[in-house]
């Protein structure tokens, strides 16, 4: 399949939970991050074309005022972890996200990925 992400992903080096905001269980973790998306780790394989409302509790060393952010990702892709077969890699793009939301998201890429 051709790549058509035109901004790469970094490898984020700390585990990051992630959560469902509607329903306030983990959706997954966080493993990969770029300034419009995001590679999360799951249990279990997530329609594609879904939009969720993310929530990334966040540490205190972000200095944010929120303990956390939430914005809004869509699936673009999903598949089986290729090396463990009973977790799945799902591709998620940033659809909306506030500014402060959006600044303390670069943060965290920018922190945990070594960029």
């Amino acid at each position: 399949m051709p790549e058509k992400r035109t901004i790469p992903r970094k490898k984020v080096n700390l585990y990051m939970a992630v959560f469902d905001d509607d329903t306030g269980q983990i959706l997954g973790h966080m493993v990969e991050a770029s300034l419009i998306g995001a590679r999360l780790e799951t249990q279990a394989a997530l329609p594609l074309e879904r939009d969720y409302y993310l929530r990334i509790e966040l540490t205190p060393d972000l200095g944010a005022p929120m303990p956390y952010i939430v914005f809004i990702a869509r699936t673009k892709w999903c598949k089986t972890d290729v090396i463990q077969p009973n977790l799945y890699q799902v591709g998620f793009e940033v659809v909306e996200i506030v500014p402060e939301d959006k600044a303390i998201f670069n943060r965290i890429i920018k922190k945990y990925t070594g960029v």
